[in-house]
């Protein structure tokens, strides 16, 4: 558990011998606690209060990475229960479970819909992250199939396999990509254990109970394996939200460290519908990894857009950098409209301006991320501000026309802008969805 600035104070020497930067010990404590600074900087810190300041500073939840380059994945040291507290760190990894016992083409062909699985939404890249090659038949076939998706796929992989032997051989030529291996049982706990250890990778602790989990993650402590991914096997909703909002609560609340790691979920369902329902609900209710079955594209731009909602900062909206955009082939002449700096706001008038097909320019005014009927109500969209940023930004400048659109909810604003910017002002739609008519209209 993270400790106060007073509680390091006690442990500090005391001396104010400044040699750490700071006037006393105890501003060296208080910048300890807020993490500005490490404990290195004091040279005189006994063993024993190294010890403790160490084991305070590590995270509840353990950070644990898996793949390599641009498409790792990291997972865990979240901070609070609840994002408005704060917000959540690392966004949960979704993946999919292809079975070895496929013929190859069927399994490129998966790999194939997976590899375009990409998306942008408004601004952010959207993706997913693992591929799950589960084990049923011999261990020739198994590894062949892991060589197939790794030399077809950037994405991290999770090894489903009890076998040892086969496990072994993946990773002889797969250690480097930092797959993930399911699962470490009671009953293999230190084969598996020997695995992680030679070739330093994670794997899933898996036990139906938390208690038995618990167990098993101190037992891979003592055999030197820390990055674990917890798994209490297949169950209901309401019992797997149940687990894994203890597991999280445990972590955070009660500093249990043999449950402070993220948690997978495998989902075993074929109905496409009751799948996505169930991997939404563990995206709100904590998992950090979800395994499906379908490679659907609308099922999983639905998972990745309630990812990308859950995991954005609370307190900070999205914004975009406050400009001048140009639309297409825009000359001297383009219709200029106005809207505010908020990703959702601005890029849904984008779309609707390239449905158009009429080369515009968007001016993006700054107003702290707000969409147009907030940052109005907020004063932060005010004729003054719009104003502002016109001259700021040149637009008079760029094209030899004075009309400037501005959203149709903030119409009550028209004259004031009018009198102060000097543009002749004109009223848009209300909705975005109306802009691709409005310009013809104008044109």
């Amino acid at each position: 558990m993270a400790l106060s600035g007073l509680d390091i104070y006690k442990l500090l020497p005391k001396t104010n011998c400044r040699e750490c930067g700071f006037a006393t010990c105890l501003a060296f404590a208080m910048a300890l606690a807020k993490k500005t600074v490490g404990i290195d900087k004091c040279r005189y810190l006994s063993e024993d209060s190294k010890n403790v300041l160490e084991a305070s500073s590590q995270p509840p939840i353990k950070l644990i990475t898996l793949g390599a380059g641009d498409d790792k994945l990291e997972i865990g040291n979240e901070t609070v229960m609840f994002r408005h507290e704060e917000k959540f760190h690392h966004p949960c990894g979704l993946g999919f479970i292809i079975e070895d016992k496929l013929p190859d083409a069927q399994i490129k062909a998966s790999l194939e819909k997976i590899n375009k699985l990409r998306f942008e939404r408004i601004g952010q890249q959207l993706n997913v992250n693992l591929i799950a090659i589960k084990q049923n038949s011999d261990t020739k076939r198994f590894v062949e199939a892991v060589k197939l998706i790794a030399n077809n796929s950037n994405l991290g992989l999770v090894l489903i396999s009890q076998d040892t032997k086969a496990l072994k051989e993946a990773l002889e030529f797969l250690a480097i990509k930092k797959p993930l291996i399911y699962s470490a049982n009671k009953e293999n706990l230190e084969s598996i254990a020997a695995l992680c250890k030679d070739y330093k990778t994670a794997v899933v602790v898996s036990a139906p109970s938390l208690e038995a989990v618990s167990s098993l993650t101190q037992e891979l402590s003592k055999l030197g394996v820390s990055d674990l991914v917890l798994d209490t096997g297949n169950k209901s909703i309401t019992e797997k939200i149940w687990d894994l909002t203890q597991i999280r609560r445990l972590a955070l609340k009660k500093s249990n460290r043999a449950l402070g790691y993220p948690a997978i979920t495998m989902i075993d369902n074929d109905d496409p519908y009751q799948e996505a329902m169930e991997a939404a609900t563990y995206i709100c209710k904590y998992a950090g990894i979800i395994l499906l079955k379908s490679i659907e594209a609308g099922e999983i731009l639905s998972l990745l857009t309630l990812r990308q909602n859950i995991y954005t900062d609370p307190q900070k909206p999205l914004q975009i950098e406050p400009k001048v955009y140009p639309i297409g082939q825009v000359t001297d002449k383009s219709p200029v409209l106005v809207t505010t700096n908020f990703s959702l706001s601005y890029y849904t008038v984008l779309g609707e301006v390239e449905a158009s097909k009429i080369p515009s320019y968007i001016v993006s005014i700054d107003t702290e991320g707000m969409s147009v009927l907030t940052a109005w109500a907020a004063e932060k969209f005010t004729p003054e501000k719009i104003t502002s940023s016109l001259n700021k930004f040149g637009v008079k400048d760029t094209v030899k026309h004075n009309q400037l659109i501005i959203p149709g909810y903030v119409a009550v604003m028209s004259g004031d802008l009018e009198e102060q910017s000097g543009w002749s002002i004109v009223v848009g739609p209300k909705e975005a969805a109306g802009i691709p008519s409005f310009l013809k209209n104008m044109q």
